[in-house]
């Protein structure tokens, strides 16, 4: 039962935890958990909503677990005091703007609030019925947050294209 659930699931799983926590490794950890979790406790799960939407909830909810964590919060501190020394030269921004996706490094910079709601319908295609459900929150919270978020969205990746036009 578990391997099928694994050979179903696991890599949109771990699409949904990198979107929160920005880090391969650490979206591996949660989605391991989610799975013995949801193995050790099968028997809980209802059949209120698809076994996806009950899975990526788990997802969700262990990911802000996680964002709420002293080790995430370590790693961010860490960060700071290294700092980012990255030299913003023409040509550094060429090989910035071959190697990135537009899209994704502007996606990824939003608030997790924005991230998820935009994740969750435009690449997971969920209602914002079942996101309210999946974030425990109004739906019309979702499609406030959603409205917010595109224009957010659109903002940074103009941004990103003006910088990488006008080199600063």
């Amino acid at each position: 039962m578990i391997e099928q659930v694994i050979d179903d699931y696991a890599d949109y799983l771990l699409r949904v935890a990198y979107v929160y926590v920005k880090n391969q490794s650490t979206a591996e950890d949660i989605v391991q958990d989610v799975l013995i979790r949801y193995d050790q406790r099968s028997d809980q799960f209802r059949e209120e909503s698809s076994l996806k939407t009950y899975l990526v909830k788990m997802t969700v909810n262990r990911s802000h677990d996680f964002l709420r964590s002293w080790a995430y919060r370590r790693i961010l501190l860490k960060e700071k005091i290294k700092g980012n020394h990255t030299s913003k030269t023409p040509e550094g921004y060429m090989i910035e703007y071959e190697n990135s996706q537009t899209v994704l490094t502007a996606l990824l910079s939003l608030k997790l609030i924005y991230r998820e709601v935009l994740v969750l319908y435009y690449y997971e295609e969920y209602s914002t019925v079942e996101i309210a459900d999946i974030l425990n929150c109004p739906e019309a919270t979702v499609r406030t947050r959603l409205q917010r978020a595109r224009l957010l969205l659109k903002e940074k990746i103009e941004e990103q294209e003006g910088d990488l036009h006008g080199f600063g």
